[in-house]
């Protein structure tokens, strides 16, 4: 442990298996990736960089998946979104948990003879790459963009150990998720999501300038300095319209994937997605009764005072999962 950790503390409700629980070992990023250096700073004795800086943020995502995962070459296009690597791992450890408990395996089930889809992967491919490293399953990003399905491309044939494990395909209809984008050969043990939050561009214009405040905010408490009229500009985490919003929002775009992945239930052990807000749960679960779901899991994800959460749904009955899962171990 370098001293950019000593004294720091699990964070607060992290998984077990997240590398990143004890926080950002910054003299270790450094060495990996000598950039970062020119974002990090020490305040009060704690080093970090400027959140509120997308080119700190975009360093720091490279030195992250460089250091942690073997991922040396990760590059977006100009204004697509940057993820924060952190919580993408939780929903893949999360969701190795409950492949699992599926099959009755005491440790999650690796090795490339598991297959995931990562619906709407965008440029950055953060699924994958993460799902891929960690358990060294088969991966398919889709996209209905043309450049993000590129972009993500030149990413997975840049790495050696993910080029064999992931793949990407164009979705051509922004109107449908599996259809047109899964064929008949295609089987998946587990779909995941991260579905636009937004239901209209002024809506996520709006979130976007109330999350560049609060961090500008965060920062002035911090330095005692007002930021720049630069660094409050909304510009800052990137992302496409497709990325960030949607007609209706995160409840529409999942009662679509629900709605269609009827149609596919026995190509899929499990549909997940992300769900931001938790009063779309119940409307959600009722239109999984109605379409007829074995079997329906809420997993709760916490980082510091943040709660997220994934839904899940399954075709399958208990006999049906046994016989899926019985070659994982």
């Amino acid at each position: 442990m370098s001293r950019s950790q000593i004294g720091k503390q699990v964070k607060s409700g992290l998984h077990p298996r997240n590398k990143h629980r004890f926080g950002y070992d910054f003299d270790a990023l450094q060495k990996v990736l000598p950039e970062l250096a020119g974002f990090v700073t020490d305040i009060r004795g704690r080093q970090s960089v400027d959140f509120s800086d997308p080119q700190a943020v975009r360093c720091l995502n490279q030195a992250l998946l460089k250091y942690h995962y073997g991922i040396a070459f990760w590059e977006l296009p100009e204004g697509y979104l940057c993820p924060p690597v952190p919580g993408r791992a939780d929903y893949v450890h999360h969701l190795a948990d409950l492949l699992a408990e599926t099959a009755g395996l005491e440790t999650p089930p690796k090795g490339r003879q598991l297959r995931g889809l990562d619906i709407g992967a965008g440029a950055n491919g953060i699924y994958p790459l993460l799902a891929s490293r960690e358990y060294g399953w088969k991966m398919l990003g889709s996209d209905i963009d043309p450049l993000s399905v590129q972009a993500a491309t030149l990413v997975a044939q840049s790495n050696p150990g993910v080029k064999a494990l992931i793949e990407y395909r164009l979705q051509p209809s922004a109107g449908n998720i599996f259809k047109g984008l899964v064929t008949g050969n295609d089987v998946f043990d587990f779909t995941m999501c991260n579905p636009p939050f937004h239901a209209s561009a002024e809506e996520a214009q709006a979130g976007t300038r109330r999350k560049v405040a609060n961090l500008s905010r965060q920062k002035s408490s911090v330095t005692g300095k007002r930021p720049s009229a630069a660094e409050a500009a909304p510009l800052n985490f990137g992302g496409q319209h497709n990325e960030l919003w949607c007609k209706g929002g995160e409840a529409e775009f999942i009662g679509r994937m629900i709605r269609e992945s009827k149609d596919f239930a026995g190509q899929c052990l499990w549909f997940t997605s992300l769900v931001s807000k938790q009063d779309n749960l119940p409307r959600l679960k009722q239109q999984l009764k109605k379409a007829g779901a074995a079997q329906v899991r809420v997993v709760e994800m916490a980082q510091g005072q943040k709660i997220s959460r994934f839904i899940a749904w399954t075709f399958l009955n208990k006999d049906q999962q046994q016989a899926w899962t019985k070659d994982w171990s």
